[in-house]
């Protein structure tokens, strides 16, 4: 029998044009001009990536790093800022990573009222709130963007959005 998320799932995804329609791209938190990731990472050969304890850094084709929060979420260790050659990642420009995180409130078990606290449990600042034990939401006061939530929840309900 198929469940009702399953259901909503397969739905949505039958409407959406081929591809990764709006993808993301998610920059390590360490810099202050993107036009000097298209200018020096061509540069470089990933070193950023190798030194990134999380493993999550991943160069893409155009040999600039972004992160992929399906692996795991952002420490902010400063790791591959310092491994930086070119100075695009710098230690000195560190900030929240320029995406939000939502929770989607169809896919999220919580908000279908079966008890889950993968998203909250891997929260590096407590930034995940329970209304009672089903209504878990995102406090984006204390929330770094780190992404250890995005990996840790099972139906894949947490989403990143563009900065705003």
């Amino acid at each position: 029998m198929i469940q009702k998320r399953e259901l909503f799932s397969s739905l949505v995804s039958s409407f959406k044009k081929g591809g990764q329609e709006g993808e993301i791209i998610i920059r390590p938190p360490y810099f202050d001009d993107k036009d000097g990731f298209l200018a020096n990472c061509i540069k470089c050969d990933g070193v950023c990536q190798s030194f990134c304890e999380e493993k999550i850094i991943v160069i893409k084709d155009d040999k600039t790093p972004v992160l992929d929060f399906s692996k795991g979420g952002c420490t902010y260790c400063d790791e591959c800022a310092k491994a930086c050659e070119f100075g695009v990642l710098d230690i000195e420009h560190k900030r929240d990573i320029q995406i939000r995180v939502t929770i989607d409130m169809l896919k999220c078990l919580s908000w279908d009222k079966t008890m889950c606290f993968s998203c909250k449990e891997p929260c590096l600042e407590d930034a995940i709130n329970f209304l009672g034990l089903f209504r878990p939401e995102i406090d984006t006061e204390r929330c770094t963007n780190c992404g250890f939530c995005i990996s840790a929840c099972p139906t894949n309900a947490i989403k990143v959005k563009k900065w705003q």
